[in-house]
């Protein structure tokens, strides 16, 4: 037993020195845990921010007036008076996501009491504005228009008091969730690429034969690649984690980062078994890129980590319990957003510890048959 964990310890060394004698590698590596995080942290917005808004005001009065006036940044930029013959033109190129049309005598209909309409015209294909855009241009008309009608500031008393707090991020800030976001897919991402290339460029290298008349198993060697490239993300996550998001970005860890760790190598386990399994079925590394492509993209958006998982079918929801990234991503939600301790994630730590066992059983199988094959 000894003996075994020395071997594969030998092994995990050369796995690793290999891994940085490989600048395109190393390069990766570094990029995708910094640049890439701080890029789609400070450039991906759900957010409404500077949406470029225009007004068709048929009516020109004091109220109209007061509604342009209120259209202000940051959530939108400066509103443009347009003509009606421009709406059109103006949303076809992309111009304007929002065009809003006051009618005329809107005003005098507003003071008679009675009902007038206002049309919000959405350019419906900017998904991450329309929706919040449109009840921001609601409230900013309802609020000016009661405040006309009133000539205060004060709209009354409402009959429900409602009261909304956010927790865990009461700004609503996204840059809070596609940050830590972007880590964790990221470490999925490249534990399946460095694992499987690992395996390929023993094959491109012929360096495979050498494993093969040495005294090791297969499955040390195996562990070994699992062991070196596992390490390697888990210690650029990290990093990652406290130097780019937390030191860098601001954003606050609110849970333990010894959890987090815990729960990544468990989750290594599995993901970089499933990487070292992919590649036994390619020859060459164009060959692994194409295979492992569709199985990244699909572990990628439907993990819960872009979209939540509840608006998924049910049978997806029931396939996607079966992959090791549904449950990383909720473990790793609740442990750096909501702060939550063993007591609340050790039911998804227990699913990534059962699928680790299972994929590396499966992996374990065709990998032997696979190295036999090389002898």
């Amino acid at each position: 037993m000894l003996s075994s964990l020395w071997r594969i310890a030998k092994l995990s060394g050369k796995e690793f020195r290999s891994l940085l004698a490989d600048p395109v590698l190393v390069a990766i590596i570094v990029y995708v845990f910094t640049v890439a995080v701080v890029q789609v942290a400070t450039g991906l917005k759900f957010e409404v921010e500077s949406a470029q808004v225009a007004v068709v005001d048929e009516d020109h009065s004091d109220l109209s007036r007061r509604i342009v006036a209120s259209l202000l940044p940051p959530l939108f930029k400066t509103a443009d008076v347009i003509a009606p013959s421009q709406i059109d033109p103006g949303m076809d190129s992309g111009r304007y996501v929002f065009v809003v049309e006051i009618p005329p005598k809107f005003e005098a209909e507003a003071l008679a009491g009675k009902t007038p309409s206002i049309q919000i015209n959405v350019d419906a294909t900017a998904m991450a504005l329309a929706g919040n855009g449109a009840v921001y241009i609601q409230q900013i008309i309802n609020r000016e228009t009661a405040a006309f009608l009133t000539r205060s500031d004060q709209t009354g008393v409402a009959p429900v008091d409602l009261v909304v707090r956010s927790k865990f991020n009461p700004n609503l800030n996204s840059m809070w969730f596609t940050a830590v976001m972007e880590v964790i897919n990221n470490v999925a991402i490249l534990s399946i690429i460095l694992t499987g290339s690992a395996l390929i460029r023993e094959r491109e290298h012929g360096t495979i034969e050498h494993l093969l008349v040495m005294p090791v198993t297969p499955v040390e060697i195996m562990l070994a690649k699992i062991v070196a490239n596992g390490a390697v993300i888990v210690g650029a996550s990290l990093a990652s984690l406290l130097l780019v998001v937390h030191w860098g970005l601001g954003i606050p860890i609110a849970g333990s980062v010894t959890l987090f760790v815990a729960g990544s190598i468990l989750f290594m386990i599995s993901v970089t078994a499933l990487g070292l399994l992919l590649a036994t079925f390619a020859r060459t590394m164009p060959q692994f890129g194409l295979l492992s492509l569709p199985v990244i993209i699909i572990l990628y958006l439907l993990s819960g980590s872009t979209t939540p998982l509840e608006t998924m079918p049910d049978w997806l929801q029931f396939v996607m319990k079966f992959t090791p990234n549904t449950h990383f991503v909720a473990f790793a939600q609740a442990v750096l957003y909501r702060g939550a301790g063993i007591e609340q994630v050790w039911p998804q730590m227990l699913v990534m510890a059962v699928l680790g066992v299972a994929t590396l059983a499966l992996c374990r199988k065709r990998f032997a048959a696979t190295i036999s094959a090389q002898d």
